[in-house]
C-alpha cells in the first residue's frame, strides 16, 4: 500500500513532521508498503479562487503544483494530512490545499464521477499543538472527514497531541514517540 504523508508545516523538522515521521517509520516496517512526504510549504500551491471553473470539468484552473499532488492523492491507498495547529485551525499550506480539492469534490458531487469506488481507501488527521485546549482539534477533524468524503476516503482514527511548547518537544517525549509508532503499527497491521 502506498502511504503518503502530506506535510502542512511551514518549518521543516518540526513537532508534526516528527510525527508523521515517526507513524511512517513503523508503517515500512511491516510488508508491502511504501512511504512518500509531501513537503507543501516547498511547492507553489495557488488559493482557490471560488471561480466555478472545477464544476463543469472537475478539473481545477489554476496551473500549479497542485496539478502532481491531484495525481499523488489519486494514487495513494493511505493519505496523512499532518499540520500543527496554528489558532485552532490547520495551517495555511495545508487549507490551500484541501480548499483546491473543491476540483475533486465537484467530480464526485457534480459530475458524478466516483473515483476507485471498489478500493477501500483511508485518510488521517496527525497534528500537534502547543496549547491545551479542549476544542484545539474540532476545526481540524471536520475538516478533514470533509476532505476525506471529497476524496472518497474513509477517515481513519486520528493522531493528535497537545502540550508540545518548543519546536523539537516531541523529540524530547519517548512516551508520546511510542504513542506515534504504536499509531503507525496499528495502521498498517489492522487498518485503525
Amino acid at each position: 500500500m502506498h502511504n503518503l504523508f502530506i506535510l502542512g508545516s511551514p518549518r521543516l523538522n518540526g513537532n508534526s513532521e516528527t510525527m508523521a515521521k515517526t507513524v511512517a517509520k513503523a508503517i515500512e516496517h511491516t510488508p508491502e508498503n511504501s512511504v512518500e512526504f509531501i513537503h507543501l510549504n516547498k511547492l507553489n500551491i495557488a488559493p482557490c479562487l471560488g471561480c466555478g471553473g472545477c464544476s463543469t470539468t472537475g478539473n481545477c484552473v489554476i496551473d500549479d503544483d497542485m496539478v502532481q499532488l491531484y495525481t499523488k492523492t489519486d494514487a495513494a491507498d493511505r493519505l496523512f494530512f499532518v499540520s500543527p495547529i496554528y489558532f485552532y485551525a490547520m495551517t495555511a499550506q495545508i487549507k490551500a490545499y484541501i480548499d483546491r480539492c473543491q476540483a475533486k469534490w465537484s467530480r464526485k458531487y457534480l459530475l458524478r464521477e466516483a473515483h476507485r469506488p471498489n478500493e477501500p481507501r483511508t485518510g488521517y488527521l496527525l497534528s500537534c499543538a502547543a496549547t491545551k485546549g479542549d476544542k484545539l482539534f474540532d476545526g481540524p477533524i471536520l475538516s478533514i472527514k470533509c476532505l476525506c468524503d471529497a476524496l472518497d476516503l474513509k477517515y481513519g482514527s486520528p493522531l493528535l497531541m497537545r502540550d508540545l511548547e518548543s519546536r523539537q518537544a516531541l523529540k524530547n517525549h519517548p512516551d508520546k514517540l511510542s504513542v506515534c509508532e504504536a499509531f503507525g503499527t496499528a495502521i498498517a497491521t489492522q487498518g485503525l
